[in-house]
């Protein structure tokens, strides 16, 4: 199993499978445009200017579950990230990280990884490092700065 094996609906409404993006290096993020970890959208922007060319893709995917810090749509939430932070890379449409609801692919990646409350995401901005093929090879919590991925990322690429 991968995060090749999930889909999801884009902010325009269109499902759409992560296959798509089948040889990149991934890092995706629940975010959410209310929150004290928020500014880090510019930092996740600059990782995705920086490295799109070498095969890296940041995948953002809103979340309201968290003291509900992003209570927008996704047309609000989706003109919040471009006007404030310049946001390009492909953001999904609001989802559950966790609970009875939550999205399968957040099953799928936290059930791959443990954080402080074993697998359940914690906080906003939880970010999940993603292998060439689909594997998750790291996670990062919500007070982890994009710049302080950078190293992995780098790696990462340039494992073929």
């Amino acid at each position: 199993m991968s995060v090749y094996d999930f889909s999801a609906k884009t902010m325009l409404g269109e499902e759409r499978s992560l296959k798509e993006h089948k040889g990149k290096v991934l890092l995706i993020v629940n975010t959410a445009s209310e929150c004290g970890f928020t500014p880090q959208f510019q930092g996740l922007q600059q990782l995705f200017e920086t490295y799109q060319d070498q095969g890296f893709e940041v995948l953002g995917f809103p979340c309201n579950q968290f003291n509900s810090q992003d209570p927008g749509t996704d047309a609000e939430i989706s003109h919040f990230c471009q006007s404030n932070y310049g946001v390009s890379f492909q953001m999904y449409s609001k989802i559950d990280v966790k609970g009875e609801n939550a999205h399968p692919l957040f099953n799928y990646l936290t059930s791959e990884t443990k954080g402080m409350l074993n697998s359940q995401i914690k906080w906003n901005f939880t970010k999940f490092l993603i292998n060439r093929d689909g594997e998750v090879i790291n996670r990062y919590a919500p007070q982890t700065k994009p710049e302080s991925v950078e190293k992995d990322i780098q790696t990462a690429l340039q494992d073929k």
